[in-house]
């Protein structure tokens, strides 16, 4: 009997080497395409549900992309929350909510965006992300323990909650609003 508990013991153990191993292979660091949360709203209603993102909702509907963000996607977003948009000089926001800047604030807002769902844990090996919906990349930093991302080193935004998955993608919360090259 005790060789067999030994036997089992032994087995137990190999296996959990292999499955941690299993994790450290080249396909462990691809992007995440599953889901592993019961996620039951698309990544819009995500971010509004947070309720840190009212500005960010507020302007996804200034520029007409509410069904944008509710398609199939699959889509990582970075979400700046309110604190995020409260940090851009006065009046800005306000002048982004203006009918006459509804191109410009989609803009802003599709630099956001990119396809696929990418898990924190694969955006902090990049350097520079794929191409965002509006058709540029931004680059991605490792430093003081964060991931940082944008398009110049003095104004990158930070992720701050990352990996809250939705029915078609993935949100990560900034803490920055990240402006695209002119």
């Amino acid at each position: 009997m005790k060789n067999w508990t030994a036997v089992s013991l032994i087995a137990v153990v190999a296996a959990a080497g292999v499955a941690i191993a299993g994790n450290n292979s080249p396909s462990a660091n691809k992007p995440t395409t599953t889901n592993p949360t019961n996620a039951s709203a698309n990544v819009f209603d995500t971010a509004v549900a947070s309720g840190n993102c009212k500005t960010f909702a507020s302007a996804v509907k200034a520029a007409g992309l509410v069904e944008t963000f509710k398609a199939a996607g699959p889509y990582t977003v970075f979400v700046p929350t309110d604190e995020a948009w409260a940090k851009l000089p006065p009046g800005t926001v306000e002048t982004f909510l203006k009918p006459e800047n509804k191109e410009r604030l989609a803009s802003i807002l599709k630099f956001h965006v990119l396809q696929g769902q990418i898990a924190a844990r694969d955006i902090s090996r990049m350097k520079e992300s794929s191409q965002t919906l509006l058709g540029q990349s931004f680059s991605i930093e490792n430093r003081d323990g964060k991931v940082w991302i944008g398009t110049d080193v003095k104004l990158m935004a930070s992720i701050t909650k990352s990996d809250v998955y939705a029915t078609n993608g993935v949100v990560h919360y900034i803490d920055a609003v990240m402006l695209p090259r002119q």
